[in-house]
């Protein structure tokens, strides 16, 4: 720790100018993460399932074998996210906040590697504009102050290809039990994470070829097992889970990947046509603050710029070449797996190449200022790229009033604690895209356990009352009459009580004569 903080000191004292420019990057970073975080973070549902199963590690030393669930395929990810979530919850004293705030200090820690990588491959003016887009793009942002197990995907995708970069052109072979490492965690928080898989890969055959006539050769895949024996140690709980329940998430991958009318197509060049569009939506929503125009000339003005690094590739240094190579593999093989994918291609998606465009940028923006005299090029790309800080600037989330979706769930629950009476109750909540384990953990929390009805025992699991939380338009609750399985199942009622907190509805029924 006294070499890294000798060097830092010295590089500190020999870049003075850039050390302040870095510093102010990571002030913005942190600030537009950390801001007000327990208002703006995102807690709902798949927030409190997630606390509910760490704090029952931590309290009830439960062992966690499997992840979250997938939205589509009924398949499960891995635990490791939980086992990261543990000492975050733990030092905030079982406050969701906490959590939260580790996804935020993660994406800070993302900018600085976004920082670093552009540095080292392109120079300091790539590097500042790189990490400065990062720091600032909404997209980004918004992922990065909730604890959501897809919000780990940037940091631990950027290690990986980082862990790359240093077996590949550095010759360094401890680096891959770190891209071992990274590639567990990045699976296990989205299995878009595959798509990391054949780029590493491809650098990994190119380092074998480069090396398997030398003596390093026997170095290289030995450390390449050591890292294949850490990933399959990461990824052993969920095998064990599959092995003791009839592998059941084994065949629902199996299924998805097979049964592909509807998920994923299996001709790559099907990918082609949906690249252009695809393209334009990358740049629009992680480059371009979502400003649609802005996100088209941003594309046209990367392809241009791309074209004129190619035709001067001569210019340009050994590293820079690797370094576009590696970006370039990188963004191509994202684009053809999700130019294959059939369903809609949500923001977070991005999450595994998120630092990608960003790199891409920086390094385009360093070699067109040092290789080109031309100056109406140079400050047009100056004014694009003021227009860029602009435009995510403008977007930024923190200019829109917080959700305080984390107080409205305390609220209710506490509400709900003062006129249960300290009597059993049966819990529902009617939302289109929520459920009641955001409102649950505080209950558990205060040491009130929601009793959920179990059909087949129907007398010893209903209650005597049913609190519905109706997050819908006040015109649209109708919790007596709703389809909903938890109101069903408590039989015929009616509405006891009802109020009104932190814009949504609580009803309390009961059953009717």
């Amino acid at each position: 720790m006294e070499k890294i903080a000798l060097r830092i000191k010295n590089w500190i004292r020999q870049n003075p100018k850039e050390a302040i420019i870095l510093g102010v990057i990571l002030l913005v970073a942190t600030f537009l993460r950390l801001y007000r975080i327990s208002e703006y973070m995102t807690f709902l549902g798949d927030e409190g399932r997630d606390v509910i199963i760490v704090r029952r590690l931590l309290v009830d030393f439960d062992p966690i074998l499997i992840g979250p669930g997938t939205s589509i395929g009924n398949m499960y990810l891995g635990p490791l996210y939980y086992y990261l979530m543990a000492p975050a919850l733990a030092l905030a004293g079982l406050s969701p906040v906490g959590p939260a705030v580790q996804i935020a200090l993660l994406g800070v820690a993302t900018a600085f590697f976004v920082w670093h990588l552009a540095r080292d491959w392109f120079g300091k003016w790539g590097a500042a504009v790189a990490s400065s887009l990062y720091a600032i793009a909404p997209t980004v942002i918004i992922y990065s102050r909730s604890s959501w197990n897809p919000n780990i995907m940037p940091f631990f995708a950027l290690l990986s290809i980082w862990g790359t970069w240093k077996f590949w052109q550095e010759g360094r072979w401890r680096w891959l039990a770190v891209v071992g490492v990274a590639l567990a965690f990045t699976l296990q928080s989205h299995y878009l994470a595959l798509l990391l898989f054949p780029v590493i890969g491809f650098f990994w055959l190119l380092t074998y070829l480069k090396v398997r006539k030398t003596g390093e050769a026997k170095k290289f895949l030995l450390n390449s097992v050591f890292a294949g024996i850490i990933f399959l140690i990461l990824m052993s709980p969920l095998v064990i889970f599959d092995a003791r329940h009839g592998w059941r998430n084994w065949e629902a991958m199996k299924t998805f990947f097979t049964e592909r009318q509807t998920t994923v197509s299996a001709r790559p060049w099907n990918a082609i046509p949906k690249i252009p569009k695809l393209s334009q939506n990358i740049t629009t929503r992680v480059l371009s603050g979502k400003n649609e125009t802005v996100g088209r000339f941003t594309l046209a003005a990367i392809l241009i710029l791309s074209l004129i690094v190619f035709v001067k590739r001569k210019s340009l240094d050994r590293k820079s070449k690797a370094a576009f190579l590696l970006i370039s593999v990188w963004l191509l093989v994202a684009l053809a797996g999700l130019g294959n994918y059939k369903q809609e291609i949500y923001d977070h998606y991005f999450g595994f190449f998120f630092a990608a465009p960003f790199l891409l940028l920086g390094g385009l923006v360093e070699k067109i200022t040092k290789t080109e005299r031309n100056k109406i090029l140079i400050g047009t790309l100056s004014i694009g790229i003021i227009l860029l800080v602009s435009v995510n600037l403008f977007g930024n989330p923190l200019r829109y009033q917080p959700n305080r979706q984390l107080q409205r769930s305390q609220a209710v629950a506490d509400k709900i604690i003062e006129e249960s009476g300290g009597e059993r109750f049966n819990l529902a909540v009617l939302a289109e895209r929520n459920y009641d384990d955001g409102y649950q953990y505080f209950l558990e929390l205060r040491g009130v356990p929601v009793i959920d009805i179990d059909p087949q025992l129907a007398d010893e699991t209903t209650a005597e009352q049913l609190f519905v939380v109706c997050e819908l338009a006040k015109e649209k609750c109708d919790p007596t009459h709703s389809p909903k399985a938890e109101v069903a199942n408590f039989g015929w009622s009616k509405i006891e009580e009802e109020w009104d907190i932190s814009g949504v509805t609580l009803y309390q029924l009961v059953h009717t004569e």
